[in-house]
């Protein structure tokens, strides 16, 4: 009843979640262009996820799983439909997300048995997975109304249906650990608990195996996604767009966004994207983008490109970006491997490779 009337007064007065202001990029945030200027290893039009051994870079790409050998890439093992998201397992075993609706255990990388298949509960936008313990598979399930394709019809109906979900391989159970999150994307272990990206709430939060949710790090610049481990303790962050005023505001116009919605073409809606600056028809995002025909790379961000590394209590100890005036955004996937960090920029279609010796030297870390 209390935060029934919270809400209602935060509404009435645009405080609180009604707020249209976005923080800025600041502290361990602070804008540069180190993901600009990464190697681009592979251009992937259909690239979603990648994940590592320690030793070995796999990425899903389409339907297929990849391996990097040398800066080339080799199918090791295709699949009936799209990866949405996989993950590998202790003992050398796979899962993988197909579209978003079936997660697939195999006991192999390579070869083509059909392994386990687990549907359900009504798996609807299944984005990430990861190895828990314990023969455990974690995955956060985006959205129950809307598929992982169609994120953006999610963020404008204000979607509140994401769900963490615990998949018990060798029992076949399916569990829900926690629903109502708006837009989960990302879920890695977390102590006794399960670190998970609620990108709709701007925020990094810790579910319990009860499923209570404790927020972490709030009130991010950005909509966060997957998260992976990085070498000697911490986890790396990927954000795959950036927040602007003008969202915000869109948002909580309840009118005007359904008119839009019902009347304009999705590609036109003033949403966040995973690119941007390629069609003169994109909606203006807020104060002047161009100066002398030069895009700002401090302009609202319509599109944006940032890996946060986060400390092993999950806040934020520094960052790489790529700015506005970039090409590199649409992060969705990173790992670290050999002192590399290698990025999936979903926007681009691009794997990109940064040497963290680099990073360390530009930021003094």
């Amino acid at each position: 009843m209390i935060a029934a009337l919270r809400r209602a007064v935060d509404g009435l007065l645009g405080r609180g979640e009604s707020s249209i202001t976005v923080p800025p990029f600041d502290g361990a945030l602070q804008p540069n262009q180190l993901l600009e200027h990464a190697e681009i290893v592979a251009e992937l039009p259909e690239g979603e996820d990648i994940a590592t051994d320690g030793a070995a870079i796999y990425v899903a790409d389409g339907a297929a799983i990849r391996r990097l050998d040398d800066n080339s890439l080799t199918e090791v093992r295709r699949f009936d439909r799209t990866i949405t998201a996989f993950c590998l397992l202790p003992g050398g075993g796979l899962a993988v997300a197909l579209d978003g609706t079936e997660v697939r255990v195999v006991a192999t990388i390579a070869g083509a048995d059909d392994g386990k298949s687990f549907i359900g509960p009504s798996m609807t936008a299944i984005n990430s997975l990861a190895a828990g313990p314990a023969g455990v598979v974690l995955a956060t399930d985006g959205s129950q109304a809307e598929p992982y394709a169609r994120w953006a019809h999610d963020l404008m109906n204000r979607g509140a249906s994401g769900r963490l979900l615990s998949i018990d391989v060798e029992g076949g159970g399916v569990n829900v650990v926690t629903s109502g999150l708006r837009y989960a994307f990302g879920a890695i272990p977390f102590d006794d608990e399960v670190l998970v990206s609620e990108s709709w709430r701007h925020r990094i939060v810790a579910i319990a195996p009860s499923g209570f949710v404790r927020p972490v790090f709030t009130d991010l610049p950005v909509y966060p996604s997957r998260i992976s481990k990085a070498a000697g303790g911490g986890y790396w962050l990927t954000c795959f767009t950036g927040r602007t005023q003008l969202v915000e505001f869109v948002l909580r116009e309840h009118a005007y966004r359904r008119r839009m919605m019902a009347e304009i073409a999705p590609e036109h809606w003033i949403v966040p994207r995973l690119r941007s600056g390629k069609s003169f028809k994109e909606p203006m995002q807020g104060a002047h983008l161009k100066t002398m025909g030069v895009v700002k790379p401090w302009a609202p961000p319509r599109s944006y490109g940032l890996v946060i590394r986060l400390s092993e209590a999950g806040l934020p100890q520094y960052s790489v970006h790529s700015r506005v005036d970039g090409e590199n955004h649409g992060i969705v996937a990173a790992v670290e491997a050999d002192d590399n960090l290698y990025v999936m920029a979903k926007g681009p279609g691009r794997l990109l490779r940064l040497p963290l010796t680099k990073v360390r030297e530009e930021l003094g870390q």
